[in-house]
């Protein structure tokens, strides 16, 4: 027996063998194993669809986010405007209702002197007044002690009234 030279039957029966789990395989073991890798072949391919639909959806979201703070500081940038210009009036509505308000403070100050003033200058002509018909009474007592004096002054005065009546 030679190592290199197999013998018939050793070779016979190690074909039959070798063709016996040939056929096993075939028939039971690689369909098997095809489905199996089938099957994993399937899961990858669906797991990296999943992902691609991951980092699209990732990438919608994102686009999405972006949009809605580009939106966000545009009604906050329309907001401060809005807001600014709300100030603005109001602070000139403020301004002048108080320049209305001093006016017409100043225009019932103004009123209450001129009041005051004509009040004070009507108390002094009453004072004046009553000076006067004082100091001409105490005069006239004096000049007019005697009758003689009395009737001459009577005299003038009727004359005087009779000139300026004609």
């Amino acid at each position: 027996m030679s190592l290199l030279t197999p013998e018939p039957g050793l070779l016979f029966w190690m074909t039959l063998s070798f063709g016996a789990v040939l056929f096993v395989l075939v028939k039971y073991g690689f369909p098997t194993i095809l489905k199996s890798v089938d099957k994993r072949k399937n899961y990858i391919d669906e797991s990296l669809q999943a992902a691609r639909d991951a980092r699209e959806e990732l990438a919608n979201v994102k686009k999405a986010g972006e949009e809605m703070m580009a939106a966000t500081r545009e009604e906050q940038a329309a907001m401060l405007r809005e807001t600014a210009a709300l100030r603005e009036k109001l602070m000139v509505q403020a301004r002048d209702d108080a320049t209305k308000e001093s006016e017409k403070i100043i225009v019932n100050a103004r009123e209450q002197v001129r009041a005051e003033k004509e009040e004070a200058l009507r108390e002094i002509r009453n004072e004046i007044a009553v000076l006067s018909v004082n100091l001409t009474e105490k005069i006239l007592r004096e000049k007019l002690s005697t009758g003689e004096e009395q009737m001459s002054l009577i005299e003038r005065l009727l004359d005087e009234t009779d000139i300026s009546r004609s």
